[in-house]
């Protein structure tokens, strides 16, 4: 048995919904290995659980399987916003959160994450967001932070997944690739600056915690 494994077994079950979607990624989504999973859906939604966000942003939505782990927090009336560039993903992802009573708080827009938060400058009818999960393209994580941190709310919470890339961040193999400089990058903003807080876990390959001030 691995340590991945043990993990599992002693980490608490997907739901019938949850389960269904990644049976279903497995076998007919290209690169399958983006879902969430079991671990990192139950750390999202205790996440979630303990802000009781009323309103989440979610970038890169994939198949649905975080979009429906972050519902699992929605404070009453609390609404969860997922971008997804892919359209070609559209109904699956709309088949899959069907699948849970939870999917009618989830609005999914298929459009390009930076345009869709640069539309958003300057727009002070839109509420804050309490929590934001940010999992779209690794080579845009700086565009996506400069963007994002004004849209949430002082005392607001952001996860940022894939931060150690595998371990790529530290190899010196990768100095060359896009993606892994994208989240080097991002790392190192993070971390300069001072009105935020913040923790890398190592839960699969890297997720940021990062507490606004």
């Amino acid at each position: 048995m691995t340590l991945e494994e043990y993990i599992e077994q002693h980490s608490s079950p997907e739901n019938d919904a949850l389960s269904q979607i990644t049976r279903y990624t497995n076998i007919n989504v290209l690169n399958p290995h983006m879902l969430s999973g079991q671990v990192q859906g139950r750390f999202l939604s205790f996440i979630s659980q303990m802000v009781r966000p009323k309103r989440i942003l979610e970038l890169g939505t994939f198949t649905g399987y975080s979009a429906l782990c972050l519902a699992e927090g929605l404070s009453d009336g609390g609404k969860l916003i997922t971008i997804e560039h892919n359209d070609e993903l559209e109904e699956t992802i709309r088949h899959n959160l069907s699948l849970s009573p939870l999917g009618s708080k989830v609005e999914l827009v298929i459009s390009d994450a930076k345009q869709w938060l640069q539309q958003r400058i300057g727009d002070r009818d839109d509420e804050l967001f309490d929590l934001v999960f940010i999992d779209a393209d690794k080579r845009e994580y700086c565009a996506y932070w400069e963007l994002v941190l004004p849209l949430v709310r002082p005392g607001g919470w952001i996860l940022a997944d894939n931060t150690l890339w595998d371990g790529h961040v530290v190899d010196p193999r990768y100095d060359k690739d896009k993606q892994t400089q994208g989240l080097r990058d991002f790392n190192d903003v993070v971390t300069a600056n001072p009105n935020v807080e913040q923790v890398i876990l190592p839960l699969r390959d890297g997720l940021t915690l990062i507490h606004k001030y």
